[in-house]
């Protein structure tokens, strides 16, 4: 179910507004702790702050990278933001429901104003987590809102990693290519630098997830052989 703008329009309420903020980052938080790797790859992050601005209906949103790692979101900040994705309510529902949000995010009407990578790299460890996001947005905004806002959550941090292998490849391209930058070489570099950074991370992390698979599969084997 998409969310429509008159239940947006009431997170302009200042309590409601800071309930759901409240609940959505003790959700993430909570799910962090227990996901000590997940943790650790934010903290590589730490002090990078995402503003997520809604034009139409206006709403705005901060996520900081908190140094251990977890996350605070608030509605102001006075924090430097890293990156801003700015874009009316429609062109967001457009990028969550897509099937491919990578092409969807760069032929979209949103912008992505600074460096995309800490908001690529939030996007990927919170995708492997299991957050739960219904209850605590229920219990701040009602059922038909909460429920709403939770779907959007959920959709919008569901991309896999080939998503945001392509996410980086499209928007290295758009850069170079259609929006027809020319940055100094230097700059060009530590772009490229980070994003196979990045790439490695998610690597190392699905790699460390397999053998972990591997030892769980051997332990309940060998239980099972001595039952």
């Amino acid at each position: 179910m998409p969310i429509d703008d008159s239940r947006v329009n009431e997170l302009h309420d200042p309590a409601l507004l800071a309930g759901a903020l409240a609940a959505v980052e003790a959700s993430v938080n909570k799910a962090l702790a227990l996901a000590p790797a997940s943790q650790r790859e934010l903290e590589e992050m730490a002090g990078s702050t995402i503003a997520i601005e809604i034009t139409s209906p206006e709403t705005e949103v901060f996520i900081a990278i908190l140094e251990d790692g977890r996350l605070g979101v608030a509605s102001y900040t006075e924090a430097k933001i890293a990156v801003r994705v700015k874009g009316s309510l429609e062109a967001f529902a457009q990028l969550v429901t897509s099937e491919d949000p990578a092409a969807t995010l760069i032929n979209s009407d949103l912008e992505i104003i600074g460096n995309s990578t800490p908001l690529i790299a939030l996007q990927q460890v919170i995708s492997k987590m299991d957050v739960d996001w219904e209850a605590p947005l229920v219990d701040a905004l009602g059922d038909v809102a909460g429920h709403q806002l939770a779907n959007f959550l959920r959709g919008a941090f569901s991309w896999g990693t080939a998503a945001a292998s392509s996410l980086r490849r499209q928007l290295s391209e758009y850069i170079l290519e259609e929006g027809r930058l020319s940055p100094p070489q230097a700059e060009l570099e530590y772009f490229y630098d980070e994003i196979h950074k990045l790439g490695l991370r998610v690597d190392r992390v699905q790699s460390r997830a397999a053998r972990l698979a591997k030892r769980v599969d051997a332990l309940l084997a060998k239980r099972g052989g001595k039952s």
